[in-house]
């Protein structure tokens, strides 16, 4: 995935930027089918241009978010001063869900990325990532959850979840699902205490 590069030229640096702003308006305005080709002319940059910064679809769509999620790790951790781990995972779960929905061509991209196992490797990902691996070590540490599950799985079904009922008028299904999902991870008798891997520093 992309990260936003050192040492661009000026040039360079303002064709990553227009594209951003243009395909940032465009997302914005619900077209889901327009094409990076088309989104490059908008932006008036040639095609090679666009993928040479952001390769992918799901590349650029992240680029787009990726300051716009950090404020979710706060609710993460306010979440957790507040409620019991297994709570603040299930509660933080559905707001990130209601985030995704509001961000067009987010969920989609999310989705494309966790059935190409590519869920982990950008930005987004990255943040979701870590605020699970929290909320996960918290759940835990408590007993309340099992210690044997790494947040890029729980994350890819987050958002397997989102690619079947990520709309707003799926909500009561989606939070049906997300009960489920939190059962399942859920600690059991003989279950594994300790987890591998970091959560949030």
């Amino acid at each position: 995935m992309t990260s936003r590069p050192a040492g661009l030229r000026a040039d360079a640096r303002r064709n990553r930027e227009h594209l951003i702003a243009t395909a940032t308006e465009v997302f914005a305005s619900g077209d889901r089918t327009i094409s990076l080709d088309a989104i490059a002319k908008r932006a008036g940059v040639g095609s090679a241009t666009l993928y040479r910064h952001f390769p992918t679809r799901e590349d650029l769509v992240e680029e787009i978010y990726r300051d716009q999620i950090r404020p979710l790790r706060d609710e993460a951790r306010a979440l957790l001063a507040s409620e019991p781990p297994v709570g603040a995972l299930h509660a933080w779960m559905g707001r990130f869900a209601a985030w995704a929905t509001e961000r067009r061509g987010l969920g989609d991209a999310l989705v494309a990325m966790s059935a190409t196992g590519r869920f982990g490797t950008g930005p987004v990902c990255d943040e979701v990532q870590q605020i699970l691996g929290e909320l996960l070590d918290a759940g835990a540490r408590a007993g309340q959850l099992r210690g044997d599950i790494d947040p890029i799985d729980v994350g890819s079904m987050l958002a397997g979840l989102l690619s079947v009922a990520g709309g707003p008028e799926h909500r009561e299904q989606l939070d049906r699902m997300l009960a489920i999902l939190i059962d399942g991870l859920r600690i059991r008798a003989g279950a594994a205490t300790g987890r591998a891997g970091p959560g949030l520093r």
